[in-house]
């Protein structure tokens, strides 16, 4: 049997690591590019990994995984993530180095303390765990793993599939548009009922500060001139008296230090070591004149009004007032007046500002409905498309009556997403009606349903791993090879991993490994071993249901490898 010429792959998990979880003591698994399955006999622990994989990206923990007589488990998985935008995007925003194109994701579970989580060796939330592992791996399985149960999921294959994407962005901008002016035209209606008391406040607000005529630093020199006035006799006795003894009077201190110089003339005519001090002498006498002179004009011009006094005390007062009401100091209280001015300024012309607001709102509304309707013919061409492609594909998959119907709901009114809802229904058994996945599908049949859809969807899908546990239940013979087969066709665009109980789709893996349980230490634990040459024909001989040790089965086995069968 031929395969599909493989792509490039941006990215693919290439190590898993496995440390005291549930039955596993430690095991590591390299993987590669195509298809790889583990296969084992029932209850050896094969989805043991899928669950520890679903655990790595963000899964619940619980005290059970840790397997038994340890304090801790742990799993690590490292990711070859080189082109892959979204994981890049992800380290950027979350401070992940990641030159080198790996990630390398780890998450420990402790039986006392926290447990802990890291990306590329940097502590990590679980929240950014399964972020990661949104845009690394898709887990078919058990139901809690599943996004095709989400009805946002559903709406978003629809769109990949209908390559939708771009208009899905325009219809969600233009519906953030539309709640940003309804944001703003509520804000402003209620401005505007709450406008006539609020700028009734404002305009006596402008007036009383306007009609103060501040100055910022007012307060400060009123305080100064009413100490002065307040005190102005006193200022006038004591600069009088210094103008009278230092100046005026007889005998007054100019007077003596003028009868000093002849005292000094005559220590210098004596010693003219000492002549130096006729500098420092006439200095002296010049300030001193100079004191005396201008005490006279300080003392005249030194007013005794008591009703400038209480001008100031009333100015004071306003200031005071002022300041209780508005702001700490005189600057804030003029700019309380700007601001006060500023908001009036925008409630008078409220009234204009929101008739613009309505008649963009209405012109925003109108392009969303255009863009909403668009959307939704597109959607309606995809949903017949996409039921048709996974319908034709179910019977190839064991499911002959099996019919997929993806139901459009539309929404009371248009949302981010658009004007409805997306709903996969399907029947799997004649005479019934489709209805919601979970409902009735078993999880064989969801993950071969989730087969059919990847294949549909192998050309927009941009997840680079895929992993299905337990997809072969209740098939078998010509329907194991064609699930083989999309698997194959899967692998040429994807990594798949694979749980699977059928030699049919082991014998096609490009890497097989087996699970099983062993018990040399007298507790049972699992254990995982890469197969090559006979190794791998005694195992699919083993999946045949043959004796593995007899020649028939081996030659069976070998006949299914080498695409025989």
């Amino acid at each position: 049997m031929g395969r599909r010429p493989r792509a490039p792959r941006a990215a693919m998990l290439r190590e898993l690591r496995v440390q005291n979880f549930a039955v596993v003591e430690e095991v590591t698994l390299e993987f590669g590019p195509g298809l790889s399955v583990l296969s084992g006999e029932t209850g050896a622990g094969k989805s043991i990994l899928f669950e520890a994989l679903a655990l790595l990206i963000g899964g619940r923990p619980s005290q059970d995984m840790i397997r038994s007589g340890a304090g801790w488990a742990r799993i690590e998985g490292r990711f070859e993530v080189e082109g892959l935008d979204g994981v890049t995007s992800l380290c950027d925003r979350a401070g992940v180095d990641h030159d080198d194109g790996w990630l390398i994701l780890r998450r420990e579970l402790r039986r006392e303390g926290r447990h802990r989580a890291w990306a590329n060796g940097s502590p990590s939330t679980t929240t950014l765990l399964r972020e990661f592992g949104l845009q690394l791996l898709e887990l078919h399985g058990q139901h809690d793993h599943q996004r095709l149960l989400d009805r946002k999921h559903q709406l978003r294959i629809l769109d990949a599939f209908g390559r939708h994407e771009g208009r899905v962005a325009e219809t969600s901008e233009a519906f953030d548009r539309v709640r940003t002016l309804d944001s703003r035209l509520e804000a402003l209606r209620r401005l505007a009922r709450e406008g006539r008391e609020r700028a009734d406040y404002l305009r006596f607000k402008c007036d009383e500060i306007a009609a103060a005529a501040l100055l910022p630093d007012e307060d400060e020199a009123l305080e100064t001139e009413a100490r002065r006035l307040t005190h102005s006799e006193e200022l006038i006795e004591l600069s009088g008296s210094l103008h009278q003894r230092m100046y005026e009077a007889e005998g007054s201190i100019v007077d003596q230090l003028g009868e000093l110089g002849g005292q000094l003339d005559a220590l210098i005519a004596i010693d003219d070591a000492s002549s130096p001090f006729r500098d420092l002498y006439e200095a002296a006498l010049r300030n001193v004149e100079e004191l005396g002179r201008s005490l006279a004009p300080y003392r005249d011009a030194i007013e005794h009004d008591p009703r400038r006094l209480d001008d100031i005390r009333a100015r004071q007062d306003l200031l005071y007032r002022l300041k209780r009401k508005y702001g700490d100091s005189l600057a804030e209280v003029i700019d309380a007046g700007e601001e006060a001015r500023r908001e009036l300024q925008q409630l008078s012309g409220a009234g204009d500002e929101i008739a613009r607001l309505e008649s963009a709102r209405e012109a925003a509304a109108a392009e969303l409905a255009q863009l909403a309707s668009d959307l939704s013919d597109r959607r309606r061409a995809a949903a017949a498309a996409l039921s048709e492609a996974v319908t034709r594909a179910l019977p190839e998959l064991g499911m002959r009556a099996g019919r997929l119907e993806v139901q459009l709901n539309e929404h009371k009114a248009i949302r981010r997403t658009g004007a409805e809802r997306a709903d996969f229904l399907v029947s799997l058994n004649p005479g019934f009606p489709p209805a919601p996945l979970r409902r009735v599908a078993s999880g064989g049949e969801m993950s071969r349903l989730m087969l059919a859809l990847e294949t549909a969807l192998i050309e927009v899908d941009e997840l680079p791993i895929l992993v299905f546990d337990e997809i072969d239940v209740g098939i078998g013979g010509e329907v194991a090879h064609r699930v083989a087969d999309r698997l194959v066709r899967l692998s040429a665009a994807h990594q798949i991993l694979v749980v699977t109980h059928l030699a049919q789709i082991a014998a096609r893996a490009d890497a097989h490994y087996s699970v099983g349980k062993v018990s040399d230490t007298g507790e049972a634990r699992t254990s995982v071993q890469a197969l090559t040459g006979s190794e791998r024909v005694q195992e699919v001989a083993r999946m045949l249901g043959g004796d593995p040790a007899s020649r028939a089965s081996r030659a069976h086995a070998e006949e299914l490898l080498a695409g025989q069968l």
